[in-house]
């Protein structure tokens, strides 16, 4: 450790940096736990307004731990950062999805995970070392995540609460239906009103459920699985295993030192692209086809990068294969996968058992991730090449659940997506009903 002027082993130095990396998880799932309570209790916008104060803490942890030579520093600024980033994407997925009309919430919830693309690229140009990659600039570099949390901070106030939380929660109709107003810049609004007056009948008027309630509770049974199983799960589709370790990848299919960290900001582009297409595409396609059938090529693909890999030695063209199977998975996954996971749990749960059910969402999401973190590296020793046929087989069930068991919710309101998910629910009671008549 430079702090002490002690060395380390290459074994210990791994775990240390591994639980760095992998601390921003625990701090995520923290996060999307407590998604599940202060949004109820505190609303969707005074819990972004919050979130954003810990994510400038954060930064400013961040800069000074240089300073100050302790990595115990920069451990709580990846937690608080992590805090922020579970917490916020449930909270704003929660809030997009609440503020928009059937026929365009697949495509304005989908603006969260463009943003997000748009970070990870961001972050990757600015981190090379013409930048801000170096020794002197890295606690910067870190910290720079504080400057948006700065802009939403500002802005929010100039934004109403979500019009979902106000009616439904708060009884509020008129305070409602001025948000509505305020977003959509429309005054005829009588039929959303009228679906949101239908889903808050529907609840009968029931608080907010607790996680043990949306856990446990028949009528939300098939959701649930949908939630944990293709969606909050997505982490073992192996992206972000292809993120932390592209060098290594490149390293392997023999590309030059110097052109990796651009291949990297080019990855980061191909997602945004793709997220972006996704955007404009899911509202027409649906969510069904474009998650299941993107589970099933990136499966594909994955299993041919661990062949070509297998093979790279034999001729120096396989080089250029494997670079481009990787963009593909890259592609397919913004396409598929990434985009409908963030779009699809808001449409499966009415007002009630949302934010609880972000809650296990975010909960399954950061703790895959930090599994995947910690232990991919020691997958990787062990297994080489072969390590992305675990992530194909997760695919492959993935994509094969949402298409056969997952009803489609492109332009249905919350109420009618219920109904479909009841017949599933309970399909098996309605039998025994049957037989008994």
């Amino acid at each position: 450790m430079w702090r002490y002027q002690t060395p380390v082993d290459d074994s210990t130095n791994q775990l240390v940096w591994s639980f760095i990396i992998a601390v921003m998880s625990l701090g995520a799932w923290v996060g999307a736990i407590h998604s599940g309570s202060l949004p109820v209790t505190f609303g969707r916008k005074k819990t972004m307004l919050f979130n954003n104060v810990v994510a400038v803490l954060a930064a400013l942890i961040m800069v000074f731990s240089r300073l100050a030579k302790s990595f115990e520093m920069i451990l709580l600024a990846r937690f608080l950062f992590g805090y922020n980033v579970g917490l916020g994407l449930c909270v704003q997925l929660m809030y997009l999805a609440e503020s928009s009309p059937k026929t365009l919430r697949g495509f304005l919830t989908l603006t969260a995970v463009i943003f997000i693309a748009l970070g990870k690229m961001t972050g990757q140009i600015i981190g090379i070392k013409e930048l801000m990659g170096t020794d002197e600039m890295w606690p910067f570099l870190l910290a720079i995540s504080g400057v948006p949390a700065i802009l939403q901070f500002v802005t929010l106030f100039f934004f109403p609460e979500s019009p979902r939380y106000l009616y439904i929660d708060k009884g509020d109709s008129e305070g409602s239906r001025k948000a509505l107003q305020w977003l959509w810049q429309e005054d005829e609004l009588k039929m959303e009103l009228e679906d949101m007056k239908k889903e808050r009948q529907s609840a009968q008027g029931e608080k907010a459920k607790t996680v043990k309630e949306v856990l446990t509770s028949r009528c939300v049974r098939w959701q649930l699985l949908t939630l944990a199983f293709p969606c909050s799960g997505i982490q073992f589709c192996g992206i972000n295993a292809l993120y932390f370790y592209a060098f290594d990848i490149f390293r392997e299919s023999g590309v030059p030192e110097e052109l990796r960290q651009y291949l990297i900001i080019g990855i980061g582009a191909t997602e945004l692209i793709a997220v972006i297409l996704c955007a404009f595409l899911i509202d027409r396609a649906g969510r069904k086809k474009m998650m299941g059938y993107g589970y099933l090529l990136m499966a594909l693909t994955m299993s041919l990068l661990t062949v070509m890999l297998c093979i790279k030695d034999l001729n120096s063209w396989i080089t250029y294969v494997n670079i481009g199977l990787i963009f593909c998975v890259i592609c397919i996954y913004g396409l598929g996968p990434s985009g409908v996971s963030a779009a699809l749990p808001a449409d499966l749960f009415l007002q009630a058992w949302r934010p609880s059910a972000f809650a296990i969402s975010g909960s399954i999401n950061w703790l895959s991730m930090f599994l995947v973190t910690m232990c991919f590296g020691y997958v990787v020793n062990g297994l080489g090449q072969y390590c992305f046929l675990i992530f194909a087989v997760y695919c492959v069930f993935s994509g094969a659940f949402v298409i056969f068991w997952v009803p489609e919710t492109k332009g249905k309101t919350m109420v009618e997506i219920m109904e479909d998910f009841k017949k599933l629910n309970y399909k098996n009671r309605d039998a025994e009903v049957a037989t008994k008549f």
